[in-house]
């Protein structure tokens, strides 16, 4: 009987220090500043091309917006960080269209009839393209593990910077990131 109590008291040990272990990872992120927006990506690397519609039918590639900078937020309906971080997607919008940026929000599988009853919930509205990736192929071919993932690009049409999980996009920081980019 012993035995077993010293075993489970050294797997109790064990699973402790695992999640002192995963807090102080999580550490850096949970200790981070409001306005840590976007990392910057240490290599900017060319993404996968892409042709996907928007609602009114019209067909986006990533190829053609090189010249551009380019924010791309991958999202779905069911996703709750994603609800939460659209609306400030759309006030970056605001604040950044002037200067050439394009913003388009891709969604994950989902059609467009739940798209369109979800972004009419949204006042103010939201304006930017929303793009549907019905097949899931370019959240594949982009690699997108999380939802809502977030890539910004620069003129030169590699990633620049990223924001993994929910943000707000409305922070100084993040229009400041994403304007800078426009001058490189």
């Amino acid at each position: 009987m012993k035995s077993t109590s010293a075993a489970s008291t050294f797997a109790d040990r064990r699973q402790f220090l695992r999640q002192v272990a995963g807090l102080a990872l999580l550490a850096p992120a949970l200790n981070a500043h409001a306005a840590d927006v976007f990392t910057r990506v240490a290599e900017p690397v060319q993404p996968p091309d892409f042709a996907l519609e928007d609602s009114a039918g019209k067909t986006w590639r990533c190829s053609a917006l090189k010249g551009k900078v380019v924010v791309i937020n991958f999202w779905a309906t069911w996703c709750p960080p994603c609800r939460r971080e659209l609306p400030s997607l759309e006030v970056m919008y605001k604040a950044v269209a002037a200067k050439g940026v394009v913003v388009l929000g891709i969604n994950a599988g989902e059609s467009w009839d739940q798209v369109a009853a979800f972004a009419a919930d949204f006042k103010p509205p939201l304006t930017f393209p929303l793009l549907l990736d019905k097949a899931g192929s370019v959240m594949r071919d982009w690699q997108i593990k999380a939802l809502p993932t977030t890539y910004a690009l620069g003129r030169d049409g590699r990633i620049a910077l990223r924001a993994l999980g929910g943000r707000d996009f409305s922070q100084p920081d993040a229009l400041q990131d994403v304007t800078a980019l426009t001058s490189q």
